[in-house]
């Protein structure tokens, strides 16, 4: 399929331009409205619908947003849900209540072609395929884990990008726990109460923190198990913590995590991961069933073939005003994007604070454009970065530089995220799922829903398949 844009303008029936102004069709109601695709329902895709609610008039334009889930996920939470803390349900909020007159199609995006203006889109329940035309796209699809084509780690190691990927965690936490309380083998013990979390940023560091105060809170219903038994590892293949934030925050994160016993081990990649260890280039090989993945990201492979100017991940270039050069009526923005900063080699970074004030600007340069207006550069200075380690624990980066560790920075980063939480009823609920985690030790119910095992479990119990089958009672690594 063609895949290279024509560079014309669009143009709408009879031949007038989709830019033009009020004052050049006066008969709206008669005139066909140009349609604006976005795709992605993640914080840049729903931030730029509810912008364009707000900056174009109904008859302005047919505004359909795609999504792979019916739900936005607040991601700086997961590691707290995976780790027990939080409620699933409680950090997720429905994409149609989020918009007011966005159409909304639950599906994923297969093929785009730039030059016919189409995109190709499956359901997500039935699998049927459907071609949508667009006059103006965004391209907020995000990212997805990145392998580095590292051997075995996307068949051995568990991600945390996904509501999905909490929960598979959760339970093979849970899992090995329940495997290591019957197990008479030590070495098999040992290998089931090493837990390894591969990446030193922000993800795989919050995982870290949050891994420890779970089995703080559950060994204890365990009978063969002590705390001291269990091993936590985080391995990070540069040579700080961190990297990229302050110095201090990586220094303070590295004394608190390694205080509260988890191993760590810098500037040692990993080379390859089977189902019964992880392999390091220094030769050392750690035993584990549990390899948590948080090395790092890279945009979706649907925009890999574009014929774009893509940056060194692969992410998409764009001008200032989030428009791809060369490609009239595209944008993007958000994890696929590269959004240039004004000073040389810069370009802002990939965070949900970015992408939620990049979703507004855009929607003001889309509007500025269908009315034949100039568009205008995004400018944003960060308000800072933060990092919750647990126990009551955090760093946090406030503008000018200024640096706070410990109590302070984790009260701020629950304070600010809870703000920031769409929703007076999931601040409400999330408010008191702490509250319950400072009275109450933590979960430790192994739910399987939807996974192999549960449909192994359901079809032996009906008598459809032999016992023999269900080989998941022995620590199933594909769920």
């Amino acid at each position: 399929m063609a895949s290279v844009g024509s560079g014309q303008s669009h143009r709408l029936p009879g031949g007038r331009s989709a830019g033009l102004g009020r004052a050049l069709l006066p008969d709206r109601a008669a005139a066909v409205k140009p349609k604006i695709l976005i795709l992605g329902a993640g914080f840049a895709g729903i931030a730029t619908a509810r912008g364009l609610e707000r900056a174009l008039a109904p008859d302005e334009a047919e505004i359909t947003v795609i999504g792979r889930d019916n739900f936005t996920l607040f991601t700086p939470m997961l590691p707290e849900v995976f780790a027990g803390g939080i409620e699933t349900r409680h950090i997720v909020t429905p994409v149609r209540a989020q918009l007011r007159r966005a159409q909304y199609m639950l599906g994923d995006v297969v093929e785009l072609d730039v030059d016919a203006r189409c995109a190709k889109v499956q359901h997500m329940i039935t699998g049927a395929l459907q071609t949508l035309t667009y006059d103006h796209v965004v391209l907020a699809l995000g990212s997805v884990t990145s392998t580095f084509g590292i051997e075995g780690v996307a068949d051995h190691a568990l991600p945390l990008k996904t509501l999905e990927d909490a929960e598979r965690l959760r339970n093979r936490m849970i899992a090995s726990l329940e495997l290591a309380d019957v197990t008479s083998d030590p070495a098999e013990r040992k290998r089931l109460l090493t837990y390894v979390i591969v990446g030193g940023g922000y993800t795989g560091c919050e995982a870290a923190g949050e891994v420890v105060d779970l089995f703080r809170s559950i060994t204890k219903f365990y009978e063969n198990i002590k705390l001291t038994d269990v091993r936590l590892v985080l391995i990070e293949a540069g040579k700080a913590l961190l990297a990229g934030l302050p110095e201090p925050m990586g220094i303070y994160t590295q004394k608190n995590l390694a205080s509260r016993g988890i191993e760590i081990i810098m500037g040692d990649p990993v080379t390859c991961i089977d189902d019964q260890a992880i392999s390091l280039k220094s030769g050392l090989q750690i035993p584990t069933a549990t390899v948590v993945w948080s090395a790092g990201v890279r945009p979706t492979p649907v925009l890999a073939n574009l014929p774009l100017q893509h940056a060194r991940n692969g992410g998409i270039v764009v001008n200032r005003d989030m428009s791809v050069p060369g490609r009239p009526g595209m944008w993007a923005l958000g994890d696929c994007a590269w959004i240039p900063t004004g000073k040389p080699d810069d370009w802002y970074p990939m965070t949900a604070q970015h992408a939620i004030r990049e979703g507004p600007a855009l929607a003001a340069n889309i509007a500025a454009s269908l009315r034949g207006g100039t568009t205008a550069p995004f400018n944003f200075t960060a308000l800072g970065t933060m990092a919750s380690l647990g126990a009551h624990r955090g760093v946090a980066a406030l503008p000018g530089g200024a640096v706070i560790t410990g109590f302070p920075a984790w009260f701020l980063w629950r304070s600010y995220y809870l703000a920031r939480l769409p929703g007076l009823d999931r601040k409400v609920r999330v408010a008191f799922d702490w509250l319950l985690d400072l009275i109450f030790p933590r979960d430790i119910a192994e739910l399987r829903v939807n996974t192999r095992r549960a449909q192994m479990s359901a079809a032996h119990d009906a008598g459809l398949a032999p016992p023999g089958d269900a080989d998941d009672a022995q620590m199933v690594h594909h769920e």
